[in-house]
């Protein structure tokens, strides 16, 4: 039952925001009335995990954007587990749509990095999708599975109590589009079931599974009372007060 899973609700911030900004930001989850049986994560840029952290109460979590496969070296502009944990932030978002479209990152990069994440102690939201012409031409599992086997070989049994999947239809990332309620949690009762018959039964009874794409004060209501849905990863709507009202959306 979705009820025995906590909900867990992600605030990635992208490429926005400077301190003047964040302030307004910290302000609102701090004065909120948080719903106490969600767990709630905000990802900002990491020019201000440290500034965010020393900020924001503490039963907010904070995680990085992303991170590299390694623990230190030749790459500039990347960062790594050991930089994240050393600011006090023990989350990472990895596989984000972004990342693999823009960036180019494939499914062996994200499963590398989300092996080696977990190793050094963190705790990974590992994002998943199909673009729109994949789900136009009804390919949407054979996607998504694909993605999702990249990182479930990269993840020992012991660590699956520290991921959390992020389903995140690409078509549906700020374009206002959103997967109706059936359509997501179609998906994530599919990925349950590939889960259950590729990793565990148990791990898929317990494996949370967040919805992310144009959610919004509007839909989360609806989205959160799906039976598979554990929660979401939003992006635009993070960095309002409306953020507060999808924290709350399973308490609503």
């Amino acid at each position: 039952m979705a009820s025995q899973r906590k909900f867990v609700v992600g605030g990635n911030w992208k490429m926005n925001g400077n301190k003047s900004s964040i302030d307004g930001i910290i302000s609102f989850l701090n004065g909120g009335q948080l719903d106490e049986n969600t767990e709630v994560i905000v990802a900002p840029p990491a020019a201000y995990l440290d500034y965010v952290r020393s900020n924001v109460n503490a039963s907010v979590a904070v995680a990085a954007q992303n991170c590299y496969k390694v623990a230190s070296g030749a790459f500039t502009g990347e960062i790594s587990a050991s930089m994240i944990k050393d600011i006090g932030a023990d989350w990472v978002i990895l596989g984000h749509s972004e990342r693999r479209h823009v960036f180019g990152e494939t499914d062996e990069l994200i499963g590398e990095k989300v092996k080696f994440a977990l190793s050094q102690g963190l705790k990974v939201i590992a994002c998943i999708g199909e673009k729109l012409e994949e789900r136009e031409a009804g390919q949407t599992n054979d996607v998504v599975f694909r993605q999702t086997k990249a990182i479930a070989d990269n993840i020992g049994a012991e660590d699956w109590s520290r991921v959390v999947i992020a389903y995140e239809p690409v078509w549906a990332i700020g374009t206002g589009k959103t997967a109706t309620p059936d359509q997501a949690q179609a998906v994530h009762k599919d990925l349950r079931d590939w889960i259950t018959q590729n990793v565990s039964a148990d791990i898929a009874q317990n494996v949370r599974i967040q919805y992310g794409g144009s959610v919004n004060a509007k839909n989360c209501v609806e989205l959160a009372a799906k039976p598979d849905i554990d929660g979401f990863l939003v992006g635009g709507a993070s960095l309002k007060p409306d953020f507060v009202t999808i924290v709350n959306a399973r308490k609503a």
